[in-house]
């Protein structure tokens, strides 16, 4: 089991930046690669950002390449995301998730394929 926990989220103007962390405890060992995925209200959790375990490869949604950095520090079993240049679509409650099958082709875009998830943290960006 791994267990996450997220946190930075927060309100913010539209152009400004917040950094949001995730901390990973349990078998952190067997995860592939760690992700995150947005959710607005009544709308499907959708792919933001990952980045592979082992050599950092990172993904993004076209929506916030440019904008977004994903990073992790495997000695600190943690995954940060820094939003820059918020937008108010950028609005919703952010997710940590964690894969532990490889990436074949866009599966990393698809929620089912992360096998554990955070609490979740809200984002807002007033415009």
């Amino acid at each position: 089991q791994v267990q996450l926990v997220e946190s930075g989220g927060g309100l913010v103007q539209a152009g400004g930046s917040l950094r949001l962390s995730c901390a990973a405890s349990g078998r952190t060992g067997s995860t592939y690669a760690m992700g995150w995925f947005r959710q607005a209200p009544g709308e499907e959790r959708d792919f933001v950002a990952a980045i592979t375990r082992s050599i950092g490869r990172t993904y993004y949604a076209d929506s916030v390449k440019g904008r977004f950095t994903i990073s992790r520090d495997n000695a600190k079993n943690t995954v940060d995301l820094q939003m820059n240049s918020l937008k108010p679509e950028d609005t919703a409650v952010y997710y940590c998730a964690a894969a532990q099958g490889y990436f074949s082709g866009l599966n990393y875009l698809r929620s089912a394929h992360y096998h554990y998830w955070g609490q979740g943290t809200q984002v807002t960006v007033s415009s």
